[in-house]
């Protein structure tokens, strides 16, 4: 099927930018940095049980977020472990400057792909319109890595399931992202890593669904049922891909 695309959404995490190393002793610090804010804001817990039972709720949290598509956010998942431990009173604020030493940690762990600006330069020359929509649990992390790495001009908007509270492959935040140019589903095309969240969530609402595979997580069971429109492993074969539709 023809199409003409003149606007392309892009996932963040794996697709623009990569891990530079093994998550678990990078989430083992960042644990550490917010409880020691913490404790610095007068709060009694101590480091060898809070941040392993931090890091537990987390991993619940991640599970339910996987099968309901719904962001609760990490604020709301501290703030609400605080309370059940007797620490209900902490402030916005203070959530917050726990949270932010918290990715400080996890930031320096994330790199922008070498072929990143390149391409999403010439996709700007070519007069394409762009946006990013990431599944993630904070905003205000992904607006710093966003602005870290130079990549704000590039991009109309940035939509977060934070922000929206839908995560990717539900069609609302799809929906959210295309009202944003008032443009319809089969003008756009969703470029990620996740067969299921990128390729499957996009396909579903009408738009193209294209795979970059070299940083993926490759399941069989995903490769049986999700079928991309097209499959890079690289971001730089994108604008000769995208001519083939134009």
């Amino acid at each position: 099927m023809s199409r003409f695309i003149r606007a392309i959404l892009f996932d963040l995490g794996g697709t623009l930018m990569y891990a530079r190393g093994a998550w678990e002793p990078v989430l083992e610090r960042a644990d550490e940095a917010l409880t020691e804010n913490l404790r610095a804001q007068g709060l009694e817990i101590e480091l060898k049980n809070f941040a392993p039972r931090f890091r537990q709720r987390m991993h619940e949290y991640y599970a339910r977020r996987d099968r309901d598509y719904f962001e609760t956010t990490y604020m709301s998942v501290l703030r609400e472990m605080l309370a059940e431990e007797g620490h209900a009173n902490i402030t916005e604020a203070g959530l917050r400057s726990a949270l932010d030493a918290l990715f400080a940690v996890t930031q320096s762990n994330w790199a922008l792909e070498e072929d990143a600006i390149p391409t999403l330069k010439e996709l700007a020359s070519d007069g394409y319109r762009m946006g990013i929509i990431s599944n993630a649990g904070d905003n205000k992390d992904v607006f710093q890595l966003v602005e870290r790495f130079g990549l704000e001009p590039y991009f109309d908007f940035i939509l977060t399931s934070a922000a929206c509270s839908y995560r990717k492959p539900h069609p609302r935040i799809f929906e959210l992202a295309l009202i944003h140019w008032n443009m319809p589903a089969s003008e756009a095309a969703m470029v990620g890593d996740a067969l299921e969240a990128d390729v499957f969530g996009a396909q579903n609402v009408g738009m193209l669904g294209i795979w970059i595979s070299r940083r993926a997580t490759i399941r069989v069971d995903e490769l049986r049922r999700v079928k991309p429109d097209a499959r890079l492993l690289s971001l730089n074969e994108l604008p000769a891909i995208l001519k083939k539709f134009r």
